[in-house]
């Protein structure tokens, strides 16, 4: 599946009575911005790839953070990380991000559950981390 390909499915699919607005984004590479309805506060950006289908939603910036409780902000991260359906966390430049990863096999019902739970649990990570916030 490529991103002109998901744009069209994502387009006229509800998956959990959520529905999708796509967006492509201009660059060198391919991404879309999508948002799912009950969670406009937490976009997903989606790249396709050979080997994967990369869908990943920013939390908030370093700058944005307290910075005498990064390390028990780490702390929390590291330990919320496990028992969080299919997301995983990470950073990207000064970005911490929450991501999930699928095959790039995944039909469009695969794509959309990712899509739906990826947003949500960054709505529920941005409330459980939000007294980390300066």
């Amino acid at each position: 599946m490529d991103t002109q390909s998901l744009t069209l499915a994502l387009g006229d699919a509800t998956h959990a009575g959520r529905t999708f607005d796509v967006m492509p984004i201009a660059g060198d590479e391919p991404v879309l911005q999508v948002i799912v309805s009950g969670a406009e506060e937490t976009p997903v950006y989606i790249t396709v790839t050979d080997t994967q289908i990369l869908c990943l939603a920013y939390l908030f910036d370093e700058q944005e953070l307290a910075p005498e409780r990064l390390n028990e902000l780490h702390e929390n991260l590291l330990r919320i990380s496990v028992p969080m359906p299919l997301s995983s966390l990470g950073k990207t430049g000064q970005h911490y991000v929450v991501y999930g990863a699928l095959s790039p096999t995944s039909g469009i019902s695969e794509i959309m559950q990712e899509l739906v739970t990826l947003a949500e649990n960054a709505i529920d990570l941005l409330q459980t981390f939000e007294d980390y916030l300066a």
